[in-house]
């Protein structure tokens, strides 16, 4: 730490925390009788508190998003000089931070074309819900305003973006919920007996867990289904990767049935899982794709909708109507702080390789999860792909009965004591909050890694034995 905060400041620091600040996700009640953590600074993979305690961050902020490290100076830089510049203008104008950014992300997004920027991945989701539902009035006379979205999904936290929430403990007492969204089944290998497919295996099983998203748009009507929208890999819902066959089936439902395919890298995005995109591994065309976390790694507030020419043409093709276009505004889509950041950001993947370090490292990752496997019992099943991983613990191998979640906690907490910083699936699917998550920065070496599986090695062992 480079001694910016004296320690009587901390203390004061920490009251006003402990007096006015809401934290997310948080139950407050511990804090009246111990005080929260406040992370006061990073520097690459690490972090250190309030008290001095130095960790690595094995989940890139705590939401998987400070993808290329903590401190980066170049990006610092570019932003000040950008605000300096120009700071903010209305995205009714462009601004050149917008126009560079966009033109080098339509780079690394074959096949997409136009990018609408916001300050949100809920809001950049809401975006696109809205595009789907003005092409349904404008195109099928009002009649495809159905969105179907996936069990175990998350697509950010506004109402509408909760109506297409597929985490069902999430959406508790947020309720009644926007109309027109429809849940489909998940995918995931592991719990294939939930979906009625516990006898299938492989691309057949791909195929099968598809065709369920099929069937329910037959028994919709797909004249009244407008989108599909998924994420790439599941994210907090257990970090599932869906089984080989499954993306070349949706795209070949969503042809058939004229559904446009909404996918959603607010996690995945800008390398999480080794591409620029996790759509990007199965060899798919999106008609929407939309990002958030890792766009700009945190630095600043940036969220982006991308869409074919195709759907960008719909907004335009009458300019008689003053009602054909996109009639909307993100005012902090309006900030060039956001793509002067991810611009610099995206250069800093490119220029250090950290693509290939993600996939690189991954794979060491995710083997040594795997080696940990037989020696505990508890671990049932090592997922996910690149420096995005999942594993889930349960009470017994074959009967797959989730463990408590005080046990998920205990874990995360002796992973902390240990000075690694763990995730958790939270708050998400009722009786299935069982999986540990990492995620740790795309510049995450070897030896961070092994730190990070000997952290949960002891940190098992403590807790189960």
């Amino acid at each position: 730490m480079d001694g910016a905060l004296k320690e009587n400041d901390i203390s004061h620091v920490v009251e006003a925390d402990k007096a006015h600040v809401w934290h997310h996700l948080t139950q407050h009640k511990p804090f009246e009788t111990v005080d929260p953590r406040i992370i006061v600074e990073g520097k690459g993979m690490r972090v250190w508190d309030q008290n001095g305690k130095e960790y690595i961050d094995a989940v890139s902020g705590g939401v998987w998003t400070v993808n290329v490290g903590y401190g980066r100076e170049s990006i610092a830089d570019v932003v000040r000089d950008q605000l300096v510049k120009l700071n903010y203008f209305a995205g009714s104008a462009g601004s050149i931070p917008g126009a560079m950014f966009s033109e080098k992300l339509i780079s690394k997004m074959p096949g997409m074309s136009r990018v609408y920027i916001t300050n949100s991945g809920s809001e950049a989701n809401e975006k696109a819900f809205k595009m789907i539902r003005q092409i349904a009035h404008k195109r099928y006379g009002g009649k495809k305003t159905k969105i179907l979205y996936r069990d175990r999904d998350y697509h950010g936290s506004t109402l509408a973006a909760m109506s297409a929430g597929g985490q069902d403990e999430r959406n508790m007492q947020y309720g009644p919920f926007a109309p027109d969204f429809v849940r489909v089944p998940h995918c995931m290998e592991y719990r294939k007996d939930e979906i009625g497919l516990g006898h299938l295996s492989g691309a057949e099983l791909g195929r099968a867990a598809a065709d369920l998203i099929e069937e329910v748009i037959l028994r919709e009507g797909p004249d009244t289904v407008g989108a599909l929208c998924l994420e790439p890999i599941t994210a907090g819902g257990g970090v599932i990767e869906a089984p080989e066959g499954y993306w070349d089936r949706v795209r070949e439902i969503c042809d058939t049935y004229d559904i446009l395919l909404h996918i959603d890298e607010v996690v995945c995005g800008l390398g999480r899982t080794g591409t620029w995109f996790g759509y990007q591994h199965y060899g798919i065309q999106p008609d929407f794709v939309t990002m958030a976390k890792g766009v700009a790694s945190g630095y600043a507030a940036i969220a982006c909708c991308v869409t074919t020419e195709k759907v960008f043409e719909m907004f335009k093709d009458d300019s008689g109507d003053i009602m054909n276009h996109f009639r909307d505004i993100s005012t902090f889509g309006g900030c060039t702080a956001g793509p002067a950041a991810a611009l610099e950001n995206m250069r800093i993947i490119e220029d250090e390789g950290l693509l290939e370090n993600t996939t690189k490292m991954g794979e060491r990752m995710l083997g040594n999860l795997q080696a940990l496997m037989e020696k505990h019992g508890v671990m049932g099943d090592v997922r996910g792909k690149g420096l995005f991983l999942g594993v889930e613990l349960v009470k017994d191998r074959e009967t797959k009965e989730p463990v408590a979640e005080k046990d998920i906690a205990a874990v995360v907490g002796e992973c902390g004591a240990l000075g690694v910083i763990i995730g958790a699936s939270n708050r998400s699917i009722p009786g299935r909050n069982n999986v540990l998550c990492f995620s740790p920065a795309l510049i995450v070496t070897a030896e961070d890694v092994d730190r990070i599986t000997d952290a949960v090695d002891k940190a098992l062992t403590k807790v189960f034995g």
